[in-house]
């Protein structure tokens, strides 16, 4: 079994660390905590969480989990993330790591969880090959997303806010269709569930999301 274990890029975004527990507390407020343990209630077993930025995931895993290794590039959202761990419903290491390179043994996992991440990554064919190589056969990706609207003229304002929203997002892109993503890595859609995330009768952005799991497929073993 192996591990990447190659230098990697630095990743900082200090503007969005500082600001992102305020728009997570807003999130949350209006129904994210919801949408969170939505997409953690099956999870089970070892469980690599990728990108895991403050660790707002971490008081809803559910006890069947044994262990989360929870991998972020950022230091800022990685030391609240440390923190976040002290208040765990289950045991999480945090670790330094890039979701392209991650620093987990091939085969190791039961679960990875994808919670608004997909949107940020630089590489996400890479960083779904190595959700695969770090799951063991048959093992589930279990994902939280918003996603490039199926509506066209939305789309459409989504890709002109986009030429600055990632500037300001820590490089969150809103014109990612991260559910076709996964299904080109390779996994198999299992279930998902599309909804507009509403705040105070907004439709930002960002409102078109899916929750949703996908299993790795059970030929393709670490």
């Amino acid at each position: 079994m192996t591990m990447t274990v190659a230098r990697q890029r630095k990743v900082s975004h200090p503007f969005f660390a500082r600001i992102y527990p305020k728009i997570n507390a807003v999130a949350e407020a209006h129904g994210a905590i919801e949408h969170r343990q939505e997409l953690l209630v099956e999870v089970s077993g070892l469980v690599v969480e990728i990108g895991a930025g403050a660790g707002s995931n971490f008081r809803h895993y559910p006890p069947e989990v044994d262990r989360v290794i929870a991998v972020e590039p950022e230091p800022r959202l990685r030391a609240q993330a440390e923190s976040a761990a002290t208040g765990a419903s289950v045991p999480v290491e945090v670790r330094a790591g890039r979701a392209e390179e991650l620093p987990v043994a091939d085969g190791s996992a039961d679960a990875v969880v994808a919670s608004l991440v997909l949107c940020t990554i630089a590489d996400v064919p890479k960083a779904l090959a190595e959700a695969a190589r770090v799951l063991r056969a048959g093992g589930r990706l279990f994902f939280y997303e918003h996603i490039r609207s199926a509506d066209p003229r939305f789309a459409r304002k989504q890709r002109i806010v986009n030429v600055v929203w990632p500037l300001l997002g820590g490089g969150c892109n809103l014109t990612r269709d991260s559910e076709q993503a996964i299904k080109d890595a390779g996994f198999t859609i299992e279930h998902a569930r599309h909804f507009d995330f509403v705040i105070k009768g907004r439709t930002a952005p960002s409102a078109p999301c899916v929750i949703g799991v996908a299993r790795k497929a059970t030929s393709d073993v670490a």
